[in-house]
């Protein structure tokens, strides 16, 4: 295997930047459908084999690494086998809580999300939501899944607006995903918490890698990240079943084993330089 080549040039001076100067570097990852393959049921979700050695060998090579994830962050952790990854960093809920050095640190949810727990197993039946429909409950969000129903696209299509009026009513706003809609607190995203992140760490080059729609904003931040001066490449872990990733990014990989093989390239390409 070879170091894959960003298509674009922002994309080929970020990755030059981050072999050059890996100290300066930040690595960041979402986790479902990047690190973790998609699964029917998402509590099954776990790091693709590969995946965690090489963050580990990485994480000595590099400035930081980071993965942002609308899962809680302890889930993360323990979905991801990530305890023994020293320096690792998990920002689940978007941001919203932190996982750090064996330390989880998160705030209370707010009453919409408690007042959407109530409501929607009704919405649910009252809307005809077709059978395998599910609620994920994410503590400080909820997540209605549609991909073990017998049409998933058109069951996530029933529900989309009744979806969205219960989490304006609520003060929530809906992330839309993978045949999935997510209904949590306003404020945050990956965007937000990526750039949060890179503040305070600093850094001179930043690699993002996604997924899914709720990844775009991590891909707007790195643009805005260029634009004060930090390199940055977006990678997107392809799949059939999003495109609008996979047209914005800088690099396209064949899903988390093209990710797991980006990985064991950087980290040799980084070692090979000493």
């Amino acid at each position: 295997m070879t170091l894959p080549q960003p298509r674009t040039d922002d994309g080929a001076t970020a990755l030059r930047c981050l072999l050059n100067a890996p100290s300066g570097a930040v690595l960041a990852f979402d986790f479902d459908g990047t690190l973790a393959p998609i699964v029917p049921d998402p509590r099954d979700a776990r790091a693709h084999p590969r995946v965690i050695p090489e963050l580990a060998a990485l994480g000595r090579l590099v400035g930081a690494t980071v993965i942002v994830t609308g899962r809680p962050a302890d889930v993360a952790v323990s979905y991801g086998g990530l305890d023994g990854v020293a320096g690792i960093v998990v920002l689940g809920h978007y941001g919203l809580d932190r996982w750090e050095n064996g330390r989880h640190t998160a705030p209370e949810p707010p009453a919409g999300v408690r007042a959407v727990r109530a409501q929607l197993p009704d919405l649910l039946d009252r809307t005809g939501a077709p059978e395998g429909t599910w609620v994920e409950d994410k503590g400080h969000a909820l997540a209605v899944h549609t991909r073990r129903t017998a049409d998933p696209d058109s069951a996530l299509e029933l529900l989309r607006s009744p979806l969205r009026a219960l989490a304006e009513r609520q003060g929530l706003v809906v992330e839309p995903g993978r045949m999935v809609i997510e209904l949590r607190p306003p404020g945050m995203d990956k965007g937000t918490a990526l750039r949060r992140f890179v503040a305070d760490r600093g850094g001179t080059a930043v690699l993002y890698a996604g997924d899914d729609l709720g990844d775009l904003a991590a891909f707007d931040a790195v643009r805005d990240l260029r634009d004060q001066g930090v390199a940055g490449l977006t990678v997107c872990s392809g799949s059939t079943e999003v495109a609008a990733l996979a047209e914005r990014a800088d690099l396209v990989v064949d899903g988390p084993d093209g990710v797991a093989d980006l990985l064991s390239e950087l980290r040799a390409a980084l070692t090979a330089r000493g």
